[in-house]
């Protein structure tokens, strides 16, 4: 599988990247499929079918929300969140969209958005079905696609027959930790440095770097919005933002306190984190890192790196993204960052492991010592179940950010005291969460039928 960093880090809107940054990408697919078949100008109406988590979660994630944004044309990096609920109004109000063509079509999202619950289809738990319907109410076109996590998208026929890599030939493929260490040692490179290169064979190299510092960009803003809003999040659990109370005691706080507080860059690490997945939650502008439910734990760290950390600068940002995004590729590769499919441990737990590494990397880490802090990342997180409450991305999944940015730091810390020679592999470690997502029961996954979301009531 030929992957990109900008496949791992994608800019789009809260609060899943799974629920609602691929959903959206999924029904923007299906009316560009009408387009190139020519049946925009037959098509009449439209139905959606939802299935799996998709149906079981899909309210509290606004799943139905980004279904209308991707039929109306929308998509994830470029939607107005401040838009979303007009178009949405509009839509539900009127009871048509309007396709890319200018026609007009039906579109009830209460008749022709259905949730089916308890009901997957056989690829994946997060699965929809488009269906484009002609005056006669004949169904002219479908399309089976699955959001397979981090906002990627395969339809029925991919999962099925996995298309070819025909892209450009990598100077230094890897599928495999083990792999990239090697080659990264033999050929007398980084990590970051082997990425980019790999890089530059499909992004002009020109745009590598300005766009890794457009992603930590984004990431920084969704912090400083995060931390400028009050209230509560959407959704019916009263839930309240914290981040802005956070940030004004920490800015307020006597010269001496801070001093002599010498924990307090973890409250500064939680407040990063705090701030990024209430905006997640709320619909906000975040990066897919490497998915919505965990996109606050890369943000913290890094901010971490570019507050606290002596001589911090942009080029240590690229080598962290890039550091970050390998390791985030192994875990794609070989495992999944799928909650639906393997619970948090493949969200939170991934991105625990991809900010540890890079952490270490931009601390000057070697090689060895980068696997060592990955692999510790996701070793203190295996297990770690989806279980939202209400099916919102809101409790436990705001302080579980934290939690896996504060645990990334300590991961690589760790790393930093060896000499990267330890006991597990960071291979072991993922095909152990492979394996240990596999074993989860279902309700455990993103439906909301377990742990805290029945134990707790959601008044």
């Amino acid at each position: 599988m030929s992957l990109s960093m900008f496949d791992l880090f994608k800019i789009g809107i809260g609060p899943s990247s799974s629920h609602t940054v691929g959903p959206m990408v999924a029904a923007r697919r299906f009316i560009d499929q009408l387009g190139e078949g020519g049946l925009l100008d037959q098509t009449a109406r439209m139905r959606v079918q939802l299935y799996g988590s998709l149906a079981m979660t899909g309210k509290g994630h606004a799943t139905d929300i980004a279904v209308i944004l991707g039929l109306s044309g929308e998509r994830p990096e470029s939607v107005d969140p401040d838009a979303v609920q007009s178009i949405v109004d509009d839509i539900r109000t009127r009871g048509t969209i309007t396709l890319e063509g200018g026609q007009e079509v039906a579109f009830d999202p209460e008749q022709d958005l259905r949730f089916n619950l308890g009901v997957s289809l056989p690829a994946h738990p997060n699965g929809l079905r488009f269906e484009a319907l002609d005056e006669a109410g004949i169904q002219i076109a479908q399309l089976e696609c699955y959001s397979v996590g981090g906002g990627f998208v395969l339809t029925a026929d991919e999962v099925d027959n996995p298309p070819a890599n025909n892209g450009p030939s990598e100077p230094w493929p890897f599928n495999y930790a083990e792999e990239l260490m090697s080659l990264a040692e033999r050929e007398g490179l980084t990590i970051a440095e082997l990425m980019l290169a790999n890089e530059e064979v499909r992004t002009p190299a020109e745009e590598v770097r300005p766009r890794l510092l457009q992603i930590w960009k984004v990431m920084d803003e969704a912090i400083h919005r995060g931390c400028s809003k009050t209230g509560e999040l959407p959704g019916g659990l009263h839930v309240r933002r914290r981040a802005h109370e956070l940030c004004r005691e920490l800015m307020d706080k006597p010269k001496k306190a801070h001093v002599d507080d010498h924990l307090e860059v973890l409250d500064w690490v939680n407040l990063y984190a705090l701030a990024v997945n209430e905006e997640n939650a709320a619909g906000g502008r975040v990066v897919t890192a490497p998915t919505n439910g965990a996109a606050g734990v890369i943000p913290a760290v890094l901010a971490y790196y570019d507050r606290f950390v002596p001589g911090s600068n942009d080029e240590g940002v690229i080598t962290f993204l890039a550091t970050a995004a390998a390791i985030g590729m192994l875990y794609k590769r070989n495992a999944s960052i799928s909650a639906a499919e393997v619970g948090c441990q493949g969200e939170i737990g991934v991105a625990c492991s991809m900010a540890a590494g890079a952490l270490c990397a931009v601390l000057g880490g070697t090689v060895r010592q980068v696997e060592n802090a990955a692999e510790i990342g996701m070793e203190h997180n295996l297990g770690l179940t989806c279980d939202p409450i209400a099916g919102l991305v809101q409790v436990p999944c705001i302080e579980r950010n934290t939690m896996g940015a504060v645990k990334a730091i300590n991961a690589a810390r760790l790393a930093l005291r060896g000499d990267g020679i330890h006991f597990v592999s960071l291979d072991s470690v993922i095909e152990t969460m492979r394996q240990t997502g596999a074993d989860m029961q279902d309700k455990y996954k993103e439906t909301s039928t377990g742990g805290l979301a029945v134990n707790v009531v959601a008044c």
